[in-house]
């Protein structure tokens, strides 16, 4: 009798303490991305750039998603080039911007931005273009952190709206002050990324705690 009383008491317990949940439809899933300001290659030489923010990274490879039929998806399916920038918190206004323009001959609507054809985005948003080692298109000086890579695949998603890019890394630019001195590693207390989560911006707020696995532990004051 006693037994039976405490299980059911446990499963009140458990009821009361269960989280509810709805179903939604959201308009969009940016569950908190990592925003990429993303170099391509036009067709007369120039660089296209544009801020995405679908994107994962495994090893050297990044995979990449953006609208089928853009320019940037266009410029990567056909000259493979591309340069990684990642903006800090401080360029936010300058990536929601750049998010009007378009380097195509027509302006369209994508994701609700009134796309403005703009020959020179860089002189528009105020950004300075910073020399590639092994591709063609710019970086963007701005950037603390530059990724240089070559398109090695691109499809169609499932339902033919996004283009999907298996990006392969040639090399990685950063500014020294983000660098674990005398390592390779990025210092994660002094790189702050610019994050769109649900389509607004943030950036990290402080630190939790560290992976086991880390190659760069947390040095705690004695």
């Amino acid at each position: 009798m006693g037994m039976e009383s405490s299980q059911d008491h446990t499963e009140g317990m458990n009821e009361q303490h269960t989280h509810q949940r709805i179903t939604i439809t959201p308009g969009m899933l940016y569950y908190g991305n990592t925003i990429i300001l993303l170099s391509t290659l036009n067709p007369d030489g120039s660089t296209n750039i544009a801020p995405m923010s679908s994107s994962w990274a495994l090893g050297d490879t990044i995979v990449l998603g953006m609208a089928l039929d853009s320019q940037t998806a266009h410029n990567l399916k056909e000259r493979k080039e591309a340069v990684l920038n990642l903006p800090g918190p401080e360029l936010w206004s300058s990536v929601e911007r750049l998010g009007d323009l378009t380097d195509a001959p027509q302006g369209r609507r994508q994701h609700g931005h009134g796309s403005i054809p703009y020959a020179d985005k860089f002189a528009e948003i105020g950004l300075t273009r910073a020399s590639s080692q092994q591709v063609r298109c710019a970086g963007i000086d701005e950037c603390r952190l530059q990724i240089e890579a070559v398109a090695e695949r691109c499809v169609a998603d499932i339902h033919h709206e996004f283009l999907i890019a298996q990006l392969h890394v040639l090399e990685v630019h950063a500014d020294p002050n983000i660098v674990v001195p005398g390592t390779q590693h990025i210092d994660p207390t002094a790189w702050r990324p610019l994050v769109y989560n649900f389509r607004h911006y943030f950036t990290l707020g402080p630190q939790l705690g560290e992976s086991s696995i880390s190659q760069t532990p947390t040095r705690h004051e004695s």
